[in-house]
């Protein structure tokens, strides 16, 4: 099975992938890379300054073949207007 690699990025802050996940094809590793960013943006982003989280998926060979990002965007309306 191929190896893919999950890094992070949240804000300013980067945290890499040192050891990898086998999965049987790119198709089961967005899948995991997809959960992956929505549990960490659901944890995250509404109680800091954290507006966007990215999962960046690399192959064996450390090339990016994926990412996904979630973001949250507050729009506040002027309700005196």
């Amino acid at each position: 099975m191929p190896l893919f690699y999950f890094d992070v990025r949240e804000g300013s802050t980067f945290v890499q992938d040192e050891e990898g996940i086998d999965f049987p094809d790119l198709d089961k590793a967005e899948q995991e890379a997809i959960q992956a960013v929505v549990s960490i943006g659901r944890e995250r982003l509404p109680r800091g300054d954290t507006r966007d989280v990215t999962v960046e998926v690399q192959d064996e060979n450390r090339k990016r073949v994926l990412t996904v990002t979630v973001a949250l965007t507050v729009d506040r309306v002027d309700a005196s207007s």
